[in-house]
């Protein structure tokens, strides 16, 4: 009876079994080997120990059901077809040629025999070979990595050598003719190859070739004694003796050593591994991996005892010994499954595969008995290991079919999925949203039922997929999470029972509480959604995953985070979340929300509220909440934070009476934030500015005065009315704070020495009114200035009443401003200089001299004047125009040299009226010698432009003495001469008595 005994994973299970003890006939079973036929079938060889060939037929569909531990294989589905008696001598080794239909029998005695795969024709005996003691067949992987022994070697010269003079003699007469069963082709007669073996005779080494019934001798190398196994892998046959393991080249005949074996070990064994295209070495009961070169590759294998066979099955390396079957993984070398299918002492065992290696059949037999084995499908595998809660062994099988092809990378998601859902009903939230996050064919639309009962907007969302039905059917977490409770206090009382559960370990020791367990699910699923929000989703599932999203941060209290999905791009349902947020009073996440679904007016509406009376928000003022400890002037109260996430809005929207609608409360709570609002680039149609200056408190002086100057500067505005509205209003700031500040005596009363109210820390402005006043004065033309001067008529601001009387063109009040009442002798003989006048400084200096409303006068300002700008003074009017009372000291050094500076003055000017006169009287002189100038013109002279006769003709002669006829001097012009000189331009200057060259 065959007994499974898995340890971890159930990788083979048993189809079918055949009984040979049931045969009076039957001897021990001493070698096996099995053909796919079909899918439905696969015949069985077995070969005796007293030389019969048994064949069994076996359907693996029919006996396809999954085995049940400790139960019998079925015999039912295997059948005996045929018994042949071959020879007296046990059958050693038994090759099924599938693709020419043949079975090729090699008997203890070192003979061959030959067969039909049916065994219905009679066995042919292949007798030119004798002492036959080992064979293997050529395995070739690909063409490009194994020899044609034709195109190297010549058959010819290869029967030459191989064969007997008999043979040679018998091959002259022609190729096809047999003798003692052997059969020498031509290279053009040859197949391909695919028949091809090694035989080991004595120390030789023989390679054959199966052609049509019949063996063509290849190649001999000579070999070595004592060979025990041999594998024929491409170009590289690999021999075992008791000595150790060499390797033979097929095309060179050279043979090297790949490792010696120790004087005490167990008969050396070789398995080809045909998958990975590798050899087995095994030494007592360690196999290492060689490939074809003899090269150690992928490590080795570590079995419990020295193996009576060894076979392949998929990853897998099978090895049978004393009535158990062990699977271990060919790259982990873990045992991953073991079997019991006979009793200990029972004899040898051995074991046979399908010769690709990728098969899903094992055939195993003892002396008496063969049993079938099918491997389980991946999957079942899988589902085996869910079952037993084994999880991570689950995944590292399915990362392993993954790794060797034979699972798609859709079906590893499909598995992590799995899992995850079975941990979630387990109450792992963590790990299980680990391995959902691994899943990438998973839709976060399958959480949606563990959020919100169903129905609901997405439950047509929801993916009726129940996986491999291992886990209940979605339901909200928090019946999860009491499902689970009610499994882990029954698994407690069934503990005390003494009945095993399959609870966790450490819940049924510390028990969680439904409080940790419910936070613990929603963070974890939050997770899952925050990463699933980067994904590539459709619109419908998006609206999903955020409106979820923002009821799983509500549950968890995550303000921060309600705040951010809100306030970014994101695809919740308003209608879903204002109620629940109105009603849990997270009014800044529903009006982040409204301002991000363009709902303006509603978003609009809480923050006026929250700035009213901010205590009845959620969201603590950072302001009260730090009480200003580490004196940071930084932190926003919660006001000017509504304020200026309202402006924000503001700043955006092109509705003229929403934004009106609000100005006034933000600007209440800070003025820049209204300013913003009125003047910002970000809308697409700008505000009409009527309505905003009708609209702006009359207290909010400085809100109107940055939204004109934002028109005028910004705008280039060129309307009258907003250019004197701007003057006008500065003027009053201004009045009002000269006012202030002469009133207080915290400030000096220099001009320049404080600043006005309107310029502190609070103020929109950087620069204080009075300077804003002065610099708007000068710079603009489009305002009225006498509405203006009427305004500051009676205020003591002079300089500004200085710039409106200029803007008039009242020379005499701006000089009187300057001079007198501000006394700034630079800025008045400044603007004397822009009149450009002699009389204005004259009108300067008695203002100085001559100082009205009982001032004394201005000696010093006027002796400057003298000093800079007396030269162009008349010296006369200067002296008429003196004090009596002036001090002489003062003036005697400028009046002195206001006079000497006069008379050079009157000396130069003569110098050059006299130069000038000369220069006149050279030039009359010079004309006058030129029209003096006489001309003899003969009958010889020539026009010196065309060359004519002059004689009686019309001439005319240039300053430069060329003489041209009347014609050539009508084309010539009067100005320029036959040499080319415009006189006009390049003016000819003869010397003279006051002018030379």
């Amino acid at each position: 009876m065959a007994e499974s005994q898995p340890k971890s994973r159930t990788v083979v299970e048993p189809l079918s079994q055949f009984d040979l003890s049931h045969y009076s006939r039957s001897s021990p079973i001493r070698s096996l080997s099995i053909s796919s036929i079909s899918d439905c079938q696969v015949l069985i060889y077995i070969g005796t120990q007293s030389g019969s060939l048994i064949l069994l037929s076996f359907d693996p569909t029919a006996a396809t059901t999954l085995h049940v531990p400790n139960t019998t294989p079925s015999q039912q589905h295997v059948s005996l077809l045929k018994t042949v008696l071959v020879a007296d001598s046990p059958v050693q080794s038994i090759f099924v040629l599938d693709d020419v239909g043949k079975v090729l029998l090699l008997f203890c005695d070192q003979c061959l025999f030959l067969t039909d795969s049916l065994l219905t024709q009679p066995l042919k005996k292949l007798g030119f070979l004798k002492g036959i003691s080992v064979i293997a067949k050529r395995i070739r992987t690909s063409d490009s990595e194994s020899t044609n022994l034709l195109e190297n070697n010549s058959v010819s010269s290869l029967a030459n050598a191989s064969t007997s003079t008999g043979q040679r003699l018998l091959q002259k007469f022609g190729s096809g003719i047999k003798a003692n069963g052997v059969k020498v082709k031509e290279e053009e007669q040859h197949c391909r190859g695919d028949n091809v073996f090694a035989v080991i005779i004595g120390k030789r080494l023989v390679l054959i070739e199966l052609v049509n019934g019949s063996f063509v001798i290849l190649k001999e190398i000579q070999c070595m004694d004592g060979v025990k196994t041999m594998v024929w892998l491409n170009d590289s046959i690999i021999v075992g003796t008791v000595n150790g393991y060499s390797l033979f080249s097929c095309v060179t005949g050279q043979s090297g050593v790949i490792f010696t074996l120790p004087d005490v070990s167990c008969p050396p064994m070789l398995k080809l591994l045909s998958k990975e295209q590798k050899v087995l070495l095994l030494v007592d009961n360690v196999g290492v991996f060689v490939d074809a070169h003899g090269q150690p590759v992928g490590g080795s294998l570590v079995f419990r005892k020295s193996p009576d066979a060894v076979g392949e099955l998929s990853m897998y390396v099978v090895v049978l010994r004393g009535g158990k079957m062990e699977l271990y993984h060919k790259k982990s070398g873990i045992c991953v499954q073991a079997v019991t299918f006979g009793g200990e002492g029972g004899g040898q065992c051995i074991a046979a595969d399908e010769e690709c290696g990728a098969g899903k059949l094992l055939v195993v037999a003892t002396p008496t008995k063969v049993i079938c084995y099918q491997k389980v499908p991946s999957d079942e595998q899988i589902k085996d290991l869910l079952r037993k809660k084994d999880f991570k062994e689950a995944i590292s099988l399915a990362e392993e079919l993954e790794c060797e092809g034979e699972m798609a990378k859709e079906m590893l998601s499909f598995v992590h999925a799995q899992i995850g859902f079975l941990l979630l009903f387990d109450l792992h939230f963590e790990e299980a949203v680990d391995h959902f996050l691994h899943s990438e064919t998973m839709q976060p639309s399958e959480v949606f039922p563990f959020i919100m009962q169903d129905p609901n907007r997405w439950s047509l969302l929801v993916p009726r997929n129940r996986y491999w039905g291992l886990h209940p059917p979605p339901v909200p977490v928090e019946d999860v999470v009491d499902n689970g409770l009610m499994a882990i206090q029954r698994a407690i009382f069934l503990r005390k029972a003494g009945v095993e559960t399959a609870v966790d370990d450490g819940f049924l020791s510390n028990p969680p509480s439904r409080a940790e367990l419910l936070e613990l699910a929603i963070r974890n699923i939050t997770r899952y959604l925050e990463v699933s929000r980067k994904k590539e989703l459709t619109i419908l599932v998006k609206e999903g995953v955020d409106t979820l999203l923002m009821y799983l941060y509500r549950a968890l209290n995550r303000v921060h985070d309600m705040e951010n999905l809100a306030s970014s791009e994101n695809s919740c349902i308003v209608e879903e979340l204002e109620t629940l947020l109105d009603e849990s009073g997270h009014l800044r996440t529903l009006a982040f929300l409204y301002a991000s679904k363009g709902m303006s007016s509603k978003a609009l509406a809480i923050w006026r509220v929250l700035a009213r009376n901010y205590s009845s928000g959620l969201w603590k003022d950072p302001a009260v909440e730090n009480d200003l400890l580490d004196g940071c002037a930084d932190v926003m109260s919660g006001r000017e934070v509504a304020a200026t996430e309202a402006s924000k809005i503001l700043e955006e929207s092109s509705d003229e009476d929403l934004i009106l609608q609000h100005l006034g409360w933000i600007a209440d709570i800070n003025a820049v934030l209204a300013v913003k609002v009125l003047t910002s680039e970000k809308r697409i149609n700008q505000l009409s500015p009527g309505k905003v200056i009708a609209a702006i408190d009359s207290k909010k002086v400085e809100i109107l005065q940055r939204y004109l100057q934002w028109l005028i500067e910004d705008q280039d505005s060129d309307d009258t009315q907003f250019h004197t509205l701007y003057a006008l209003s500065l003027a009053k700031s201004a009045i009002k704070a000269f006012e202030e500040e002469s009133g207080s005596k915290a400030f000096g009363t220099r001009m320049g020495e404080t600043r006005s109210s309107g310029y502190g820390k609070n103020s929109i402005f950087q620069c204080p009114v009075r300077e804003r006043l002065q610099i708007f004065l000068q710079s603009s033309d489009l305002y009225d200035p006498e509405d203006v001067l009427d305004l500051i008529e009676g205020s003591e601001l002079w300089l500004e009443k200085a710039i409106l009387y200029r803007k008039l063109g009242q020379e005499t009040l701006v000089l009187q401003i300057l001079a007198l009442k501000l006394e700034d002798s630079v800025a008045a003989e400044q603007y004397c200089a822009e009149i450009g006048r002699p009389d204005a400084y004259m009108q300067l200096l008695d203002m100085y001299l001559d100082s009205q409303d009982g001032k004394e006068p201005m000696f010093k300002a006027a002796v400057r004047l003298l000093h800079n700008h007396g030269e162009s003074l008349d010296p006369l009017q200067v002296l008429e125009t003196l004090s009596p009372d002036m001090p002489l000291q003062l003036a005697s050094d400028t009046i002195l040299r206001m006079l000497r500076a006069r008379l050079h003055h009157h000396r130069q000017g003569q110098i050059v009226h006299n130069l000038s006169r000369a220069v006149d009287i050279d030039a009359r002189l010079a004309r006058l010698e030129e029209r003096s100038r006489h001309v003899q013109i003969n009958d010889e002279s020539l026009c010196d432009s065309c060359h004519a006769r002059l004689g009686t003709k019309l001439f005319a002669m240039y300053p430069d003495d060329t003489i041209v006829c009347y014609k050539c001097y009508r084309r010539q012009g009067e100005s320029t001469s036959i040499t080319g000189r415009d006189f006009k331009k390049d003016v000819l200057i003869k010397p003279g008595w006051l002018v030379t060259r």
